[in-house]
């Protein structure tokens, strides 16, 4: 087995990138708030750039930005110079990244960026480099030293540009007065989306599926339509199919221990008359906890004729991942 001190490694690591982002903090001035004001004004997209290592780390600040309210997507500056610089338009503001703020293939568009009319914001670990000159507003991201031994993959200068990133798109999100449910717009697929933007009537059982037994018939006849259904429960309606009750799995428990008669006794005398209801436009977060603070395991959704339209369980807010 190797006799290297692997964790003694990744805590050298770990305290040099946590100095580096300790030493950008000097760089959050007055820099910084131009350029955060120039972004939130900007009536276009915010448009990242950056080569390599500080390309990928671009691509996600632009990410982030997109998904907390400030739109804006990456353009790789090689595609730049074969047809995408067509993506950038005057109303843009574009964010160039490189830690030594001469990357050639950056610095090659920077004219054409200028032509188009966008402005132009730098974040580089030189201030004085090309890049830093050239822009109308500069960040700094400089670093002391990488966490790479030899001081040549971008380690501790790449956190920094992702700190730096991060606190550009977070300070705009406050600005902006965004909120969870903006969030959740930009993330419908996530778990937080799920929660805040699903109906009932995207996770109810509707039509057929719906469990329904008439007023007058008996338990037995209700068990039918539980088991068919699999539900855990039925509605009881009447003639003009409106809401009178709800026969449940632990109802059916209770008269068994009642030892009651399953095949004669009508539903009406042992169903819940006052039972919970939702509508279908309620949010399934909502509705969850409903069924938690009332410690239920179903719900019916009611029209407003008061007439059953769905019906759901917790396992069905399991399946849509609301819980």
């Amino acid at each position: 087995m190797s006799t290297h001190n692997f964790i003694g490694s990744a805590k050298q690591v770990l305290e040099i990138e946590q100095q580096a982002i300790v030493e950008i903090a000097q760089y959050v001035d007055e820099r910084f708030s131009a350029a955060c004001e120039l972004m939130l004004q900007c009536r276009g997209r915010i448009i990242v750039i950056g080569m390599g290592k500080s390309g990928h780390i671009g691509n996600k600040i632009a990410a982030t930005l997109a998904s907390t309210g400030t739109p804006a997507f990456f353009v790789h500056p090689g595609e730049a110079s074969h047809g995408d610089l067509g993506m950038i338009t005057a109303d843009d503001v574009v964010l160039l990244i490189s830690n030594s703020g001469e990357t050639h293939e950056v610095l090659a568009i920077v004219p054409v960026i200028k032509r188009i009319g966008a402005q132009i914001i730098s974040m580089t670990g030189n201030p004085e480099s090309n890049m830093a000159k050239l822009a109308d507003i500069h960040l700094c991201i400089k670093v002391s030293k990488e966490a790479c031994p030899l001081g040549l993959a971008p380690t501790a200068s790449t956190t920094a540009t992702l700190v730096m990133g991060d606190a550009l798109a977070v300070a705009l999100l406050e600005a902006r007065g965004f909120t969870a449910d903006d969030f959740a717009l930009s993330h419908p697929g996530g778990s937080l989306g799920k929660r805040l933007l699903l109906t009932l009537a995207d996770v109810m059982h509707s039509g057929k599926a719906v469990p329904v037994v008439s007023q007058g018939c008996t338990v037995t006849d209700a068990l039918f339509e539980m088991s068919g259904k699999g539900l855990g429960m039925t509605t009881i309606v009447d003639a003009q199919g409106q809401l009178q009750g709800l026969f449940t799995d632990g109802d059916l428990r209770r008269i068994i221990e009642q030892r009651l008669d399953l095949h004669s006794s009508p539903i009406d005398a042992v169903m819940t008359k006052h039972c919970t209801t939702v509508t279908q436009d309620m949010l399934a977060a909502e509705a969850l906890h409903i069924m938690e603070k009332k410690r239920i395991n179903g719900l019916i959704v009611i029209d407003e004729q008061n007439c059953p339209i769905g019906a759901l369980n917790m396992q069905d807010l399991l399946r849509a991942g609301v819980l």
